[in-house]
């Protein structure tokens, strides 16, 4: 590829994803793009470039952009957050949502799954507390070929291994081969949605808690600001976010200011502007 195909790439994957790609990534280019390139009967990738500079083909747009997201994800990943959200946002909640007993969740950039479902085990294993409640999960990702995943609930035997405890394991999954596929139950509580976090996302209404790990490490300062902001935009005013290990708010130009008390935990500052109101869409799972 030369110099202008690695430009155009660099800045087709910044305006349909958000990622940060430079020359220094031409190896990843290479490695992700070339199945796609046989795939489609191309001859190179330059004819994979000129391709998509045509703008005639949307399906091969969208599998290059695909193609180079990351799309890492485990079971109960770094663990803290998972505590957090059972030891400090879920009784805050239930404190402050008495009267409503409801509860939206968001998990942007869900990946093929395993954090809605580690929290839908979380809530269900909590069932007797939360007898009446109003739960909903919103797990969103650009990427349609891992949400088809996430939604079949079907994880390989080392998936399964990567963070998820064996009494959970036995607990909530059926042995199907050598795969192990969720309850229908914890499938049922989580709604997963397509959605690229540059473009608008009002339209899912406001959220108590919101999961945006991992994903902001990919984007540069700019393209970070805007996604808090807008997300800041979408929270209740004493809603929770919480990020990836290696992730922070930005600075004084950010709509939220860290907990107090538990690091890796944010807050939506009075700054972040009037909520969104609660999606008039929204199907709510009930916690049994």
């Amino acid at each position: 590829m030369t110099p202008a195909d690695i430009e155009f790439l660099a800045r087709f994957l910044k305006e349909r994803s958000g990622l940060a790609i430079g020359e220094e990534k031409r190896y990843l280019l290479e490695s992700r793009l070339a199945p796609i390139v046989r795939r489609a009967g191309l001859a190179s990738l330059p004819a994979l470039v000129a391709r998509l500079r045509s703008g005639v083909d949307s399906a091969l747009a969208q599998d290059v952009v695909e193609a180079m997201t990351t799309n890492e994800s485990f079971f109960f990943r770094d663990g803290a957050p998972f505590t957090q959200f059972t030891d400090v946002i879920l009784p805050q909640l239930m404190a402050a949502r008495a009267a409503t007993k409801t509860i939206r969740i968001w998990c942007a950039a869900c990946s093929t799954g395993q954090e809605p479902y580690s929290l839908a085990m979380l809530l269900a294993d909590r069932a007797a507390q939360l007898a009446g409640w109003k739960v909903e999960i919103v797990a969103t990702d650009l990427s349609n070929e891992v949400l088809e995943r996430a939604r079949s609930g079907l994880f390989t035997q080392f998936e399964v291994q990567r963070g998820l405890p064996i009494r959970l394991l036995l607990k909530h999954f059926t042995q199907e081969g050598d795969r192990w596929r969720i309850a229908p139950k914890l499938r049922e509580m989580a709604q997963f949605r397509t959605l690229n976090l540059l473009r608008d996302f009002s339209p899912l209404g406001r959220f108590d808690v919101v999961f945006c790990r991992n994903v902001l490490i990919y984007f540069d300062e700019a393209t970070k600001t805007d996604v808090l902001t807008r997300i800041g935009r979408q929270m209740a005013p004493d809603g929770f976010l919480l990020l990836g290990a290696a992730e922070t708010v930005l600075g004084g130009r950010s709509p939220f200011k860290p907990h107090p008390s538990h690091r890796g935990l944010f807050m939506p500052t009075p700054a972040s502007g009037a909520a969104a109101p609660a999606s008039s869409a929204a199907r709510f799972a009930v916690v049994r």
